[in-house]
């Protein structure tokens, strides 16, 4: 049977050992600096080999092309993100709490993507490409889906089904909302996130 092709953005190794753990780690790491730095445009994998501690083969040993870096690192975020949405949706034990769960969402991500320049860089680049586009729809439907599976017991069995799908808007069209934000000055970011704000309570409200 013939292996599977690999995509561009897959690892060409998964790290079975602690040193190649560790290699990676430095990989990832290094790249996301440079990111903040100068930009993901600006990064090339050579430079990256060299800060991270040795040869451009090492990194290839790991990784085929930078897009397979950026989706490595675009799932770390990810990771982060999951485990941060899970601590807030805990705090979720009726229809109450709702509403002010989904402003602890919006107002976390906010705050994570506008606090860190190299995140913001890999959410554009993200954006830009349609491999991670696609891995970060699938990663969208995913988080949107523990949210709803967290409130659905509390909603009538007949609306769930249209609630996840408004709820997959919301978590999507955030992203959108957050660039969009941070490139306006201060006043109208802010204006711009509370208008996605009341957006949200908007929709909420026909569940709620």
């Amino acid at each position: 049977m013939k292996e599977a092709r690999r995509t561009a953005t897959e690892p060409r190794r998964k790290p079975k050992q602690e040193r190649s753990r560790e290699r990676i780690d430095a990989i990832l790491s290094t790249t996301m600096r440079l990111i903040g730095e100068k930009g993901i445009d600006a990064v090339t994998m050579k430079e990256v080999g060299t800060l991270a501690g040795g040869p451009i083969a090492t990194v290839y040993h790991y990784f085929p092309s930078k897009s397979a870096i950026l989706a490595m690192l675009y799932e770390r975020f990810s990771e982060v993100s999951r485990a941060r949405l899970t601590a807030i949706i805990a705090d979720i034990h009726g229809l109450d709490d709702v509403m002010a769960a989904a402003d602890r969402l919006l107002d976390d991500y906010y705050e994570r993507v506008a606090g860190d320049p190299a995140i913001q860089d890999l959410q554009n680049a993200i954006q830009a490409d349609k491999a991670l586009q696609n891995l970060d729809i699938a990663e969208t439907r995913h988080q949107a889906k523990l949210f709803c599976d967290h409130v659905a017991p509390f909603l009538e069995p007949e609306r769930r089904e249209q609630f996840g799908r408004v709820v997959f808007l919301i978590f999507q069209l955030a992203g959108g909302v957050v660039r969009l934000a941070l490139t306006q000055d201060e006043t109208e970011s802010r204006r711009t996130i509370e208008d996605y704000r009341s957006i949200i309570h908007a929709q909420l409200r026909l569940f709620l």
